[in-house]
C-alpha cells in the first residue's frame, strides 16, 4: 500500500484535536514528523500519534528539508500560515492549512500563487463540508431543487463561548476573533451552497462591548478583559454581483439564545432550506406549503466511497485520496481565498463606517 508522509507544523489544540486523530485513521497515512516552537509539545504529540522513528522539530525550516514528507499540515496561528504554507509548497510539499487560510486577504493571494506555481496542492481546513446535513444539502443545490438562491444567512452564535487559552484573544497573531475563528465556517458554507464567489458590496460591523466584561461567565472561564483584543462579535450585509444577498452573523459573547454555529438558511426560487431543528427543506407543493425534515441516517457519501460520517475524518481521507491519487479538492484554494477577502472587507467596513466594493 502506498503510504503518505506527513509533517505536522504545530502541535497544539487544532492539531491534537483534530488532523493527528483523524489522519491516524487513515491507513494511506504515515505521520513521519512532528514540529513546534515548543519541543515538548512536538514530542508529546509524536508519542501519542507517531511511531518510534518519526522526528520532532522545533523549526518547521529543518522539517521542510526533509525530502522523503510529502505532505505537510499547517496548524498555526492565522499570522503564520501564509508564510508557512509558501515554503512548504516551495519545497515540493502538498499543504493542508488549518482555516482560515491566511489572516490577511494578501497573504491568502500569496499562498494561492505558490500553488498555481509549484503545482503542488493546497487545501484549507473548512471541515464543514462534509457533514452529513452539508453534504446532503449541497446536492440538492447542485441539483436546482431550491431553484436561484438569492438570499442566505450564515450562523456563528456562540452565547459565551470564548476560547480564552492560546492566541485566541490577540489581534495580532490571529487577525481577529469570531469572525475570523467560526464565521469563517459558516461563510464558506453559504459561498459553497450557493456556488456563488463573485462578491459585489461588504458592509459590515464589528463589536467591542462584553469583551471588556469583568468576571465574565463563559464556558471556558472569565477572559481578561486586558487581554481581548479582538471583536465579541461582528455582523455583515454581503451583495455579489448576481443581486443575491449574504447576511453574516457571528459571536462568541452575545446576549441571545439563539445559538447556531457553522450552519446556513438558504432562500430559493423553488425552495429554502435551514439548520435551525436538524436540517429543513420548505417550500410550495400543489398550492400548499410545506416542511421537510431530512432524516440523516445510512447513505453513503457523494464524493467519496467510505463509511464513516465524521466530518474530520472524511477530510483527512479524501484529502489523502486527492494527493495519492491526483483526484479534485473539496475545498480549493481559490474559494477560500473569496473567503478571506470577504472577512477582510467586514473588518474594513467596520473600521471605516462605509461599505466596500470589489472589483468586477
Amino acid at each position: 500500500m502506498a503510504k503518505v508522509r506527513i509533517g505536522i507544523i504545530g502541535c497544539g489544540g487544532i492539531a491534537t484535536g483534530k488532523h493527528l486523530p483523524s489522519l491516524a485513521k487513515v491507513e494511506e497515512a504515515e505521520l513521519a514528523a512532528f514540529c513546534d516552537i515548543v519541543l515538548e509539545r512536538a514530542e508529546e504529540a509524536k508519542t501519542k500519534f507517531g511511531s518510534a522513528e518519526a522526528v520532532v522539530y522545533e523549526d518547521f525550516r529543518e522539517l521542510l528539508k526533509d525530502r522523503t514528507i510529502d505532505v505537510v499540515h499547517v496548524c498555526t496561528p492565522n499570522d503564520s500560515h501564509a508564510d508557512i504554507t509558501i515554503a512548504a509548497l516551495e519545497a515540493g510539499k502538498h499543504v493542508m492549512c488549518e482555516k482560515p487560510m491566511a489572516k490577511t486577504a494578501a497573504d491568502a493571494r500569496r499562498m494561492l500563487e505558490a500553488a498555481e506555481r509549484t503545482g503542488r496542492k493546497l487545501a484549507i481546513g473548512y471541515q464543514n463540508r462534509y457533514r452529513p446535513d452539508t453534504r446532503y444539502l449541497k446536492d440538492a443545490c447542485a441539483n436546482d431543487e431550491l431553484g436561484e438562491i438569492y438570499f442566505a444567512k450564515a450562523h456563528a452564535i456562540r452565547r459565551r463561548a470564548v476560547p480564552t487559552w492560546g492566541v485566541f484573544l490577540d489581534e495580532e497573531k490571529q487577525g481577529g476573533g469570531p469572525l475570523i475563528d467560526i464565521g469563517t465556517h459558516a461563510l464558506d458554507l453559504a459561498l459553497w451552497l450557493m456556488d456563488n464567489y463573485k462578491p459585489k458590496v461588504v458592509l459590515g460591523r464589528a463589536y467591542h462591548k462584553l469583551s471588556q466584561t469583568e468576571n465574565a461567565a463563559n464556558a471556558w472561564g472569565p477572559w481578561d478583559p486586558k487581554q481581548f483584543t479582538v471583536e465579541d462579535s461582528a455582523f455583515a450585509m454581503i451583495t455579489m454581483e448576481n443581486g443575491a444577498s449574504i447576511v453574516l452573523e457571528s459571536s462568541w459573547a452575545l446576549n441571545t439564545l439563539e445559538v447556531d454555529e457553522a450552519k446556513v438558511t438558504l432562500c430559493g426560487t423553488k425552495a429554502g432550506a435551514d439548520m435551525k431543528e436538524g436540517l429543513r427543506l420548505n417550500g410550495e407543493h400543489n398550492s400548499r406549503l410545506y416542511v421537510n425534515n431530512i432524516e440523516l441516517t445510512g447513505g453513503g457519501v457523494a464524493f467519496y466511497e467510505g463509511n464513516s460520517e465524521d466530518p474530520a475524518e472524511l477530510e483527512a481521507r479524501m484529502w489523502i485520496d486527492a494527493v495519492l491519487n491526483d483526484k479534485e479538492l473539496v475545498v480549493k484554494p481559490e474559494q477560500a481565498l473569496v473567503v478571506s477577502e470577504i472577512l477582510e472587507a467586514i473588518y474594513e467596513s467596520s473600521r471605516t463606517g462605509k461599505a466596500v466594493y470589489f472589483n468586477s
